[in-house]
C-alpha cells in the first residue's frame, strides 16, 4: 500500500506546472495549454486570442486528471504515461484525442528583477464601488515636479503588468520609465487580483473612469499628471486627453476610428487568415458592419440565412451578434474617438506597429494625424515590423506573441522614455 500511495503522489507532482497539446478541430491544429498550478489554474488557446480561461482540476490515483472548462462547456481527461498527459478533450459533440507535453519554462529576458533603483509603493482607490489597487513606481528624488503616468490596459481582464504569455509589458515600460525619474501607476483592473467591482457589465466608460480616479489621486502628490494607454488602453487615454483630464498622453497601438470599424477590420483579418475566399470574407464583412451599424442606431440586421455564405460562416455571423449584445461591445461600436480629437489640446505621443493585426496602423495613425489639433510636442509615428505588443515578429499573427522572447521593442521604449522626458 505504502508503494501504490507513493506512485500516485509521484504521479499526481508531474501533473503540475504548465502543459500544452495540440488538438486536431477538423484539420485545424489548435494550441491548447493548461497551466495546473496555483489557486486559480486555466487554460490558453493562444490560436484563437483566448488567454486565462478558468479550469477545474482533479487528479485521480495512478496518474489520471480530469479537467473540467466551464466557460466552453467542455473537459479533458487523461492518464499520466511518463512524460505525457494523453487523454481525450471533449466538447459538445467533438470528441478528440489530445496529448499534453510538459512546458518549458519561457524566456522573458525583459522583465524586470530586483534590486530596482526606484522605490515602489503599493496604493489602492476607489470609483464608486470597485477598488482600484495597483504599483505606484517612485523614482529618486522624485517630487511633484516629477512626470507621471497612469497606465491603462488594454481590453479584457488584465493585471497591472499586463501580463500574457507571460510577458509583462507593463512592468517593463515602468521600469524604463522609472530608471529615467519618470514615475508611474499601474493597477489590476476591476475584478483582477488585488482590484474589486462589477465587470459582467462594465464598459470601456466604466474603465475610463476608473483610470480618473487614478488621475485624482496621482494629482495629489504630482503637478503634471499624464496616462499612457495600450490598444482600449490607447482609447481610453484620448478620451482622458479630450476631457482635459490629462496633461499629456502616450497611445500604444491605441482605437482612433470607430468601434465598427475596429470590428469589421478584426473580422476582416481573422477571416482572410483563415483562407476564405475575398468575396467570402466581404460579404460576411457586410453584414457585420450592417448588423454593427443596426445595433447603434436601430434597424434590422441581416439574417443569417440571408447571407449568401457557407454555414460555418454563417454561424461565424451569428457569433458575431450574440458578441455584439455583449454590453461591453455594444458601448464600444457605439464610439467613435475622431468626433473628438479636435477638442485634445496636450501633447500626443501615438505609435503603432505596421504587424499589428490587431488594430490596424494605417487608418488608426492617419485618423489621429488628420483629427488632432497642430501641435508641435506631437509625435505620431508608425514603427516598422512590430506587433501588437510591440515586438519585432514575423507574422503579426496572436500565436506568434508567446514564441516571441522579447516582450516589448527596445527602440520603442527609448522612445517613450525620450518623449515624455522631453516634456519635463
Amino acid at each position: 500500500m505504502a508503494v501504490l500511495m507513493l506512485c500516485a503522489s509521484l504521479h499526481a507532482a508531474a501533473q503540475t506546472g504548465t502543459w500544452s497539446g495540440k488538438l486536431d478541430v477538423q484539420g485545424t491544429k489548435l494550441t491548447i495549454v493548461f497551466h495546473l498550478d496555483g489557486e486559480e489554474p486555466c487554460m490558453d488557446s493562444p490560436d484563437q486570442a483566448a488567454m486565462g480561461i478558468p479550469i477545474q482540476v482533479e487528479r485521480t490515483g495512478m496518474g489520471g486528471i480530469t479537467i473540467k472548462i466551464p466557460m466552453l462547456g467542455a473537459s479533458f481527461e487523461g492518464q499520466w504515461m511518463i512524460r505525457q498527459i494523453v487523454g481525450t478533450f471533449r466538447q459538445m459533440t467533438l470528441s478528440a484525442p489530445l496529448t499534453l507535453t510538459p512546458e518549458k519554462p519561457l524566456n522573458r529576458p525583459q522583465t524586470p528583477r530586483e534590486p530596482f533603483p526606484y522605490a515602489q509603493e503599493e496604493v489602492s482607490f476607489s470609483n464608486g464601488d470597485a477598488t482600484l489597487a495597483g504599483t505606484l513606481v517612485l523614482p529618486e528624488g522624485y517630487s511633484r515636479k516629477t512626470p507621471v503616468l497612469i497606465m491603462v490596459t488594454g481590453s479584457g481582464q488584465e493585471d497591472r503588468d499586463e501580463t500574457i504569455f507571460e510577458h509583462k509589458p507593463f512592468a517593463v515600460i515602468a521600469d524604463a520609465l522609472g530608471r529615467a525619474g519618470i514615475a508611474t501607476l499601474r493597477c489590476d483592473d476591476r475584478g483582477v487580483g488585488g482590484s474589486t467591482g462589477e465587470v459582467l457589465n462594465a464598459t470601456t466608460l466604466d474603465f475610463k473612469d476608473d483610470a480618473l480616479a487614478g488621475i485624482r489621486l496621482l494629482r495629489e502628490r504630482f503637478d503634471k499628471v499624464g496616462v499612457i494607454g495600450h490598444s482600449e488602453g490607447g482609447l481610453i487615454a484620448l478620451m482622458l486627453a479630450a476631457d482635459k483630464q490629462a496633461d499629456f498622453i502616450v497611445s500604444l497601438a491605441g482605437v482612433a476610428v470607430s468601434g465598427i470599424e475596429l470590428y469589421v477590420a478584426q473580422t476582416r483579418t481573422a477571416i482572410r487568415n483563415a483562407g476564405y475566399p475575398e468575396d467570402q470574407v466581404e460579404t460576411l464583412c457586410k453584414a457585420v458592419g450592417e448588423a454593427a451599424y443596426v445595433k447603434v442606431h436601430g434597424g434590422r440586421m441581416p439574417f443569417p440565412d440571408e447571407l449568401d455564405l457557407p454555414d460555418d460562416l454563417k454561424q461565424v455571423y451569428q457569433q458575431r451578434l450574440v458578441q455584439m449584445s455583449i454590453p461591453w461591445m455594444s458601448k464600444l461600436l457605439s464610439l467613435d474617438m475622431r468626433q473628438r480629437l479636435g477638442d485634445i489640446t496636450c501633447p500626443v505621443l501615438a505609435l503603432n506597429g505596421t504587424k499589428d493585426t490587431q488594430v490596424d496602423y494605417e487608418s488608426n495613425l492617419e485618423a489621429l494625424r488628420n483629427g488632432l489639433p497642430s501641435n508641435p510636442r506631437n509625435r505620431i509615428e508608425a514603427l516598422e515590423g512590430l506587433n501588437h505588443l510591440f515586438q519585432h515578429c514575423t507574422t503579426g499573427g496572436v500565436p506568434e506573441y508567446r514564441t516571441i522572447e522579447e516582450t516589448f521593442s527596445p527602440e520603442a521604449l527609448d522612445m517613450i522614455v525620450r518623449w515624455v522626458s522631453g516634456l519635463k
